[in-house]
């Protein structure tokens, strides 16, 4: 299956479980309670991983809390494999921002 299949809601209910995120077969979500300068510091590294990724996500910040929405728009707005990638890279890195380093 490529990448860029969308996935079922069987699938989707898996992979949300497994990374914690909330979001159905049109959208992954989540969204992170940090200090505000901590979500600056969130939000930059998430846009350099979907440059990286070539996957960008919808990306909002309210106060103290940075929000993350990705679905596949070439897909039909669906969700797909690759939209957990930046999904688990944002995981990565607020992790390592609450513990004072930054991954590559």
């Amino acid at each position: 299956m490529s990448p860029r299949t969308p996935l079922t809601v069987e699938q989707v209910t898996k992979r949300l479980a497994d990374t914690g995120r909330a979001g159905d077969t049109s959208a992954i979500r989540r969204t992170f309670a940090v200090e505000y300068d901590t979500a600056l510091r969130i939000i930059a590294k998430a846009g350099e991983a979907a440059i990286e990724l070539n996957h960008r996500p919808d990306i909002g910040i309210r106060r103290d809390r940075p929000s993350f929405q990705v679905t596949a728009h070439t897909a039909g707005n669906a969700v797909t494999e690759l939209d957990f990638k930046p999904a688990e890279r944002i995981n990565k890195r607020k992790i390592a921002l609450r513990h004072g380093t930054v991954p590559a």
